[in-house]
């Protein structure tokens, strides 16, 4: 069990929960994942994965300049968020330039990939992101893996921990940033917060799927009446007519890691969260604390994937990550 302080503290004036959390998705901070990701000098490849049962994902391949060893760092963005979200490539740029091989995947639905399959995204779709994870280690000879995700990519990076050893995955470390552990908690503190977060999901949410209707309009007959409710009845809508579980709190129990389940990590998993979260409530992570293969780290600032160190937007979390996997980095060349 490990639940510590954490170091970060934001410059003044940066320590307001929301102005984090808006930041992090804000024009700056795209400028400035962008400078960073160039300055990586990384090739960069798109490619598509073999989900298993026709399904197909697809992310970006990230090489640094020099050759990677036998590593892999495989990011997971959150919720209508994408492979090119701001944190995302933030993390990437300092991961590439200490070494490390990264691929960004999108989940299903998500980074403008709706194409690829007939069915709608949901969070219980972890067995496709194992599968997916199996085709790159296989397609790339990676003999250690590491994944790190944000938000609901969190979750799922913890999950994917959860069944590494059944899948085969060589699976070295997890880091999680902001994890959703319990999905009915977080959708009540939602719905208690600032109406912000909840307006932003919506509306992302409803884009994505009058988009998917758009392009399978014959598996999809859903009408405008059924986008425009509100996030927990749409949520229970789709739960009871696009998923096999046939209702909110057993769809939410799907993809929960609340209570006992992370005993089971055949890993360590590091939990960087900040006890001002907005999305995800921090009691969830007080009640996980006692396991024995998390180490979480508490800052007292940070909002929801914020953890913004000062006006110029650079990150502490993409410093984190990278402490997390530094054991993955390629040894020094040896003339």
């Amino acid at each position: 069990m490990s639940l510590i302080a954490s170091p970060f503290l934001p410059a003044r004036g940066l320590r307001n929960a929301h102005l984090q959390s808006v930041l992090s998705s804000s024009p700056a901070r795209a400028r400035y994942a962008t400078r960073k990701l160039a300055e990586a000098q990384a090739s960069h490849q798109t490619l598509t994965l073999d989900a298993g049962e026709g399904i197909r994902l697809q992310g970006v391949l990230s090489t640094p300049p020099n050759p990677p060893g036998d590593a892999l760092v495989l990011l997971l963005h959150g919720w209508e968020g994408s492979a090119e979200s701001n944190y995302i490539r933030a993390a990437a740029a300092r991961l590439l330039q200490e070494g490390h091989r990264v691929f960004r995947l999108n989940f299903r639905d998500h980074g403008g990939t709706h194409h690829l399959n007939p069915e709608i995204f949901h969070s219980g779709r972890i067995a496709e992101v194992v599968a997916a994870a199996s085709d790159l280690v296989a397609r790339l000879k990676v003999q250690r893996l590491a994944v790190g995700g944000w938000s609901l990519g969190g979750n799922f990076a913890l999950r994917l921990g959860l069944a590494s050893a059944r899948a085969r995955l060589p699976l070295q470390a997890i880091a999680a940033i902001c994890p959703a552990i319990d999905p009915a908690n977080t959708m009540e503190a939602m719905e208690a917060g600032l109406p912000l977060y909840l307006r932003y999901f919506e509306h992302k949410w409803r884009r994505s799927l009058a988009r998917k209707r758009a392009l399978f309009p014959a598996r999809h007959d859903f009408d405008d009446a059924v986008l425009k409710l509100r996030m927990r009845p749409l949520t229970a809508y789709f739960a009871e007519h696009h998923t096999d579980y046939g209702s909110l709190e057993n769809y939410f129990d799907a993809y929960s890691v609340a209570g006992e389940r992370l005993a089971a990590l055949p890993v360590a998993a590091d939990i960087l969260m900040a006890a001002d979260d907005p999305v995800v409530p921090v009691t969830d992570f007080h009640r996980i604390a006692h396991l024995s293969q998390l180490r979480i780290e508490l800052a007292e600032h940070g909002g929801h994937c914020g953890f913004l160190l000062d006006w110029h937007m650079n990150g502490y979390a993409e410093k984190w990550l990278a402490e997390r996997f530094a054991a993955l980095r390629p040894a020094p060349h040896t003339p």
